[in-house]
């Protein structure tokens, strides 16, 4: 409905300056509370049945009841306004309901606010700040509480059936840095949680999948102080029974135990060792000044075409490097059996579990390693980083399962499209994998 010109004229005509309109007492607020105040009035009509002084409402049985007055908080700071009572007290309005104390999107600026890292007390200033309302930490802490229930719904849901690809991480990086996570990941986020009158270190895992369409998803947070096979057998099994039938590749980060449980849960799936991982590890045992070199010959093995290759590669690795650093070529032949599956896989399937690449500095382990993980990955991690970095410590185990949460809610909003060369890699996963491929895809 279009607002006549005229009706506008009249309203502005004692404008001179933006307060005017948006100040605490402007034509804005004014309207609101008016135009509020005349739409449960006229709830009220419809509810009793007959308008004010119609004599319709005579020994009716219910008739108006004078007015409360009530005080909502909202965008436009606290504004005070009268809502129409009945006598059988039986009025529920729709607009404002019964016992509502703040205007519908109050309280998701509050848990936005909570989502990027603010404390209750940093959120209480901000509002008052910004909007000129004053809410109690307890009040913030009700509304973000509220978040609990949906975290667990989130944490039971019913996954897909399969998932080509799993990643698994560790995240173990000096100074809490999370842009050493390099894999997507069931990566642990070392957390500080107040236990009684201590502080301990907890860890938090978010695993990520790929699902049949492509698309990243986050299946599930879990805690744990220590992990083992018997710890991940717990989560692959809850995984399981929430609906997982089958993984292609689970990408892993030298998580310990973790190959033992998945064969256990998933036998047909292959568990790679991540590449990025191998390289990390490698460089904490090289200078400096010669990392870049390093990485440029250690990218001529896991850039190899083959098996046979990659071995000729290592060996010559080792002859150029075992002298000065011999820690390297040792840290590769340990892991070679869980590293080689990945020569395997045709150049789709490799570009798919590895994708993307960045715009680093010349020294930055991410650009010197070619097979990296998506642009979106690391927006994740970096925006989780930042998270547990403001908050420092949290009161409780589910406190920070609720931060985290609700940053994953909101990194995972990007997530809309397929990982890059998703289509060709479907197509070669079809070819080796027909029988393990989803109902719908094999009728396709």
């Amino acid at each position: 409905m279009a607002i006549e010109n005229e009706l506008l004229d009249k309203l502005l005509a004692d404008y001179k300056k933006p307060e005017d309109i948006i100040g605490e007492n402007g034509l804005l607020k004014q309207l609101t509370k008016a135009l509020l105040e005349r739409a449960m009035n006229a709830e009220l009509s419809e509810h009793l049945g007959f308008a004010k002084h119609d004599p319709a409402g005579y020994k009716s049985g219910n008739s108006r009841n004078g007015t409360t007055k009530k005080t909502l908080k909202g965008d436009f700071g606290e504004m005070e306004w009268e809502t129409p009572r009945d006598r059988k007290g039986n009025f529920a309005p729709k607009i404002v309901a019964k016992g509502q104390t703040r205007f519908t999107g109050f309280d998701d600026k509050i848990i936005s606010l909570y989502a990027r890292g603010m404390t209750t007390r940093e959120i209480e200033a901000h509002l008052q700040e910004i909007y000129g309302v004053d809410v109690s930490p307890g009040l913030i802490s009700n509304v973000t509480e509220a978040v609990m229930d949906e975290v667990k719904i989130w944490q039971g849901r019913s996954l897909d059936e399969v998932y080509p690809i799993l990643y698994i991480g560790r995240y173990d990086c000096p100074k809490n840095d999370l842009r050493a996570m390099v894999s997507t990941n069931m990566d642990a986020l070392r957390v500080k949680i107040r236990d009684g009158g201590h502080v301990v270190n907890k860890a938090i895992y978010v695993a990520i999948g790929v699902n049949i369409e492509g698309k990243k998803e986050v299946l599930g947070l879990w805690t744990a102080q220590n992990e083992g096979a018997k710890f991940w057998l717990q989560i692959l099994t809850e995984m399981q029974n929430r609906g997982v039938k089958d993984i292609f590749i689970a990408c892993v980060d030298g998580l310990k135990g973790f190959p033992e449980a998945i064969e256990a849960v998933y036998p047909k799936a292959e568990v790679q060792l991540c590449i990025v991982h191998l390289v990390r590890a490698s460089w904490n045992y090289v200078n400096w000044k010669q990392r870049k070199e390093v990485a440029a010959d250690l990218k001529r093995i896991y850039q190899s075409s083959t098996v046979a290759q990659a071995e000729v590669q290592l060996e010559e690795f080792a002859a150029k490097w075992d002298e000065v650093y011999p820690m390297v070529s040792q840290i590769w032949r340990r892991n070679w059996a869980r590293t080689i599956p990945f020569f395997a896989y045709p150049a789709e399937i490799r570009k798919a579990i590895y994708t993307g690449r960045y715009d680093c500095p010349k020294n930055d382990l991410r650009a010197m390693v070619s097979t990296n993980t998506t642009n979106a990955i690391e927006s994740l991690n970096m925006s989780l980083r930042k998270i547990v970095k403001m908050r420092g410590s949290f009161p409780t185990d589910e406190a920070a399962m609720k931060l985290l949460y609700l940053a994953l809610q909101n990194a995972s909003k990007k997530w809309t499209m397929p990982i890059q060369h998703w289509s060709e890699a479907l197509n070669r996963f079809a070819i080796l994998w027909p029988e393990r491929m989803p109902a719908s895809e094999r009728a396709a």
